[in-house]
């Protein structure tokens, strides 16, 4: 048995193939079987569809399954692969980061052969699934403890074409928004690895709080859009919104837009995502509960933004994100 990262089967199969990514084992556990399906058109684009990266964002994972039972019925052309859970130990967990080593999956990429559960995973899907793909959409969510609007987005992009091409890519999932995200830590993020090898690759946010049948099949039509818009799929595409029908926006947000908690406390949201606040306007009011006579503090917009997302209401400590803002992205030259 091969002790590196393999397949067992051939996604070069004509027609639907079912198998599974084998991640080896190491000194924390032994190998992990990831299952992974593939449809095989022929000519035409080479997509990647991932979930299950972060194991509290459970909407990925159940739309990459119905995307598999559509499939087979719908694709004309290209091949697509879909692994629908990227991390099945933080799913287990349900967890952001891993139980057995403490680490995130998304801040490993493209990992180590020789390393720890998660890099090894990483590592994986680094040297087998990606480079069989030229587009990579991967399924998460801001997970329970946020509500924001359902969103396809993308970090800066270096390559001034590339970040075109995936604005484009994104705008065609005809969600409520599209984001260009300053993010502070984006080292080891899958998308940022696969951007170095110059690969298309769209992070589809869809939406926060608790998974409902709504959402689901909001975020199932703005992918179908996107398969539409590759050709992969026919039909036409439709702009999808929940149903207090967000306007489509593209928008872009910054690291100074991340609002934090200036204590620890209760955080009571006093806005709601995708409005429009002027500076000054109350965003939400963060109530300590170590002592009863600390007034509550109320947390301000510094400037006019779009609310892009906002806490859910839960216990938080100090600097810990609260609401983050945005504003409209001005068109690129």
């Amino acid at each position: 048995m091969s002790n590196a990262p393999h397949l067992t089967f051939d996604l070069d199969t004509a027609g639907v193939s079912r198998g599974h990514l084998i991640v080896p084992g190491g000194a924390d556990r032994g190998e992990l079987l990831l299952p992974v399906f593939g449809l095989n058109k022929g000519e035409g684009p080479r997509l990647l569809v991932t979930g299950g990266n972060h194991g509290n964002e459970l909407e990925g994972p159940l739309v990459a399954r119905r995307l598999i039972e559509r499939l087979p019925n719908a694709q004309t052309c290209g091949r697509v692969i879909v692994l629908p859970v990227l991390n099945p130990l933080a799913v287990e967990a349900r967890s952001s980061n891993t139980p057995l080593d403490g680490l995130d999956l998304n801040r490993v990429f493209p990992g180590r052969a020789d390393g720890s559960v998660i890099e090894r995973i990483a590592d994986a899907v680094s040297r087998v699934l990606l480079p069989m793909a030229e587009i990579v959409f991967d399924l998460h969510s801001f997970g329970p403890a946020w509500d924001c609007p359902p969103a396809v987005m993308t970090h800066p992009i270096a390559d001034a074409d590339l970040l075109a091409k995936t604005l484009q890519m994104a705008e065609a999932f005809k969600l409520p928004v599209t984001l260009l995200w300053e993010h502070y830590d984006t080292a080891g993020m899958f998308d940022s690895w696969a951007h170095s090898q110059g690969k298309l690759f769209v992070c589809a946010e869809f939406g926060g709080g608790t998974v409902s049948a709504e959402a689901l099949a909001v975020y199932e039509a703005g992918l179908r859009n996107a398969l539409v818009a590759l050709g992969l799929v026919e039909g036409q595409v439709e702009n999808v919104s929940l149903s207090h029908n967000e306007s489509i926006q593209t928008l872009e947000t910054l690291v100074s837009d991340k609002l934090k908690s200036p204590a620890r406390g209760i955080f009571e949201p006093r806005c709601s995502v995708l409005d429009e606040v002027k500076q000054g306007d109350l965003i939400g009011i963060l109530h300590p509960m170590d002592s009863l006579s600390a007034e509550s503090i109320g947390i301000r917009a510094p400037r006019p933004s779009i609310v892009l997302a906002i806490g859910s209401g839960a216990h938080v400590d100090r600097n810990e994100g609260v609401a983050f803002l945005a504003r409209p992205l001005k068109i690129l030259n």
